[in-house]
């Protein structure tokens, strides 16, 4: 490890793809055994320039450029983790991540319950997701909900570059296998990170905006829209209460309850479609928990059920303030 290696050793304005950086520099300068691998990871940065000046620092035997096959990617990681090591891998784009999906699922996913606990997966797999960047077909997908319902998997997503920078480096430190949902839109959006600051545990949901008329839930990308549309509320007299989920499974749903118990409605926003979604998931649960508590139904706002359209018709498809809006409205008037 070169002598150059510096960490983020005080408070500073970074966008989320940088905290992420900052956050795997400080895992790989920490540990060793943790290793990044992905498609143009190394003297490229990666498409986003996440992992820039990562394999000029590290070497290009923990900063390994991959042949561009996801199913070998993760497949060579499984085996790493077998041997002790805790690899980071880089999938280039949400849609790429189909390739590797047997051997997500079916074998990453399933080792550790098929050993009876003997053998950990201490992977992480990245993962940019989600539209708004006026990409074509298979760069936009939004599948956190495949992942949610896999047994043996964490899935996280940060919305902030706090966030970012602190849950890497803790699903890093997981002995089970992290989907990492990086918001691509977002990934210039900046915000304070603070490496000093006592972190929220990986698995904990925010209150990011107290209020007391209704209660809007998100994560990723979405919890940015959440804010703008409570801004708008706000305005019109609305007080919106912002809940950021910042992960996705397992989720952790007392702060949601205790939300909803006290506002009585709830819109939870996402960008993937809403059939057999994660929102519908939050809804459910929200039914049975808090069923007395609510004064109008549990209601979803979500891309639509169609592939996801050309770039042009992205600004339809996508959810933004004025949709999570007309569903407050509606929650309202009941």
């Amino acid at each position: 490890m070169s002598s150059n290696i510096m960490t983020l050793a005080e408070r500073q304005q970074l966008p989320i793809s940088k905290a992420i950086n900052a956050g795997l520099r400080a895992a790989m300068a920490a540990d060793e055994r943790v290793i990044l691998m992905g498609e143009d990871i190394g003297p490229l940065g990666g498409v986003f320039r996440v992992t820039d000046g990562l394999q000029a620092d590290f070497g290009s035997a923990r900063v390994i450029d991959t042949p561009l096959a996801e199913a070998g990617i993760v497949g060579s990681a499984i085996g790493l983790a077998m041997a002790g090591y805790r690899p980071v891998l880089e999938i280039q784009f949400d849609g790429f991540v189909f390739p590797a999906f047997n051997q997500i699922v079916t074998q990453l996913a399933k080792l550790t319950s098929r050993s009876d606990g003997k053998q950990s997966m201490p992977v992480v797999i990245r993962l940019p997701y989600g539209g708004h960047i006026g990409a074509v077909e298979h760069h936009q997908e939004s599948p956190e909900a495949y992942f949610a319902h896999t047994a043996g998997l964490r899935v996280v997503a940060p919305s902030n570059a706090h966030d970012a920078y602190w849950m890497i480096q803790q699903a890093i430190t997981s002995d089970d296998p992290v989907i990492f949902l990086e918001p691509k839109a977002k990934y210039w959006q900046k915000g304070e990170v603070d490496p000093h600051a006592l972190a929220a545990p990986l698995h904990r949901t925010a209150v990011v905006r107290p209020g007391s008329d209704c209660t809007v839930v998100g994560f990723g990308a979405m919890v940015t829209t959440l804010l703008q549309a409570a801004d708008i509320a706000a305005n019109e007299g609305t007080k919106l209460e912002v809940i950021d989920l910042r992960t996705i499974s397992p989720i952790d749903y007392d702060p949601i309850i205790t939300s909803v118990q006290k506002t009585g409605r709830v819109v939870i926003a996402q960008e993937a479609q809403g059939n057999a979604s994660v929102g519908s998931e939050i809804a459910a649960t929200i039914a049975e928990r808090a069923f007395y508590s609510l004064q109008a139904p549990p209601l979803r706002v979500s891309g639509f059920d169609v592939p996801f359209p050309p770039a042009k018709l992205e600004g339809v498809y996508l959810p933004d303030a004025d949709r999570v809006l007309e569903a407050v409205d509606r929650a309202m008037g009941f």
